[in-house]
């Protein structure tokens, strides 16, 4: 059965992203990195300075846990800050208080736009669980029930592992594999019989390294090349390539 979905027969669950695979809010995400980070550059470097740009988005941030995402693109262009409190005020010159102000304006965009729902996704996820298989949200963003709420899927996933969960359980964020090993684990399935499905680098690293049996690689933005390099099986624009129209 799980051929007709794509993937090898021994797959027994499917572990899902959320922000460009579900939802099409990576492109929100991006965008609210980009106003803090040049917020943040001009303030520092003046009227000069050297924009945050697509492809430092996709090697610094996608896919990653917020304070990681401030670290290594800071790091990129030589600043070093001091890691703060996760409570600090948005904007406050610390790595917390750096990814606060994104996640405010992430929320105002999120409130004013609304949230999009792939619908190839939703459909192939529907096929999924229609054959037997469970199935996992695993997202590095604190903001994953909203979100899911907002488009009603949390009835589509058995697990979620979020950014919330992963601080509660002290699991580093991609490109490590710990919280899609994690799901893998509460869904009682061995990583060998599960399938990531990402669109972010991050996200192919940490299928890779987790030794999943199955890595999809979801191409919204033209990076087929580089999503195989870094560990993809397979690459489509959309789920519904896979097959396993409910």
């Amino acid at each position: 059965m799980t051929t007709q979905l794509g993937l090898p027969d021994d797959i027994q669950a499917c572990l899902f992203d959320l922000d460009g695979v579900v939802t099409r809010t990576a492109v929100v995400h991006a965008a609210a990195w980009k106003e803090t980070f040049d917020a943040f550059l001009r303030e520092r470097d003046g009227a000069g300075f050297r924009p945050f740009t697509d492809a430092d988005y996709d090697e610094y941030v996608d896919g990653r846990p917020r304070a990681d995402g401030v670290r290594s693109f800071l790091h990129s262009r030589g600043v070093d800050l001091p890691e703060g409190d996760p409570d600090d005020p948005p904007g406050a010159p610390t790595v917390n208080g750096v990814g606060n102000r994104k996640n405010v304006l992430l929320l105002e965009k999120i409130h004013t736009d609304g949230v999009e729902a792939y619908e190839g996704t939703l459909r192939y996820i529907d096929a999924v669980r229609a054959a037997g298989l469970r199935t996992a949200i695993v997202s590095s963003s604190a903001n994953t029930a909203d979100v899911l709420r907002s488009i009603d899927a949390e009835r589509l996933f058995d697990v979620r592992i979020d950014g919330v969960v992963a601080r509660e359980r002290n699991l580093p964020g991609k490109p490590r594999p710990d919280t899609f090993l994690a799901a893998a684990r509460d869904l009682g399935v061995p990583a060998s019989r599960a399938a990531v499905f990402e669109d972010a680098l991050a996200g192919m690293d940490a299928g890779r390294l987790g030794g999943f049996g199955y890595v999809v690689g979801v191409d919204r933005v033209g990076q087929t090349d580089a999503l195989y390099a870094h560990g993809a099986d397979r690459v489509v624009e959309d789920l519904a390539e896979l097959g396993g129209h409910a």
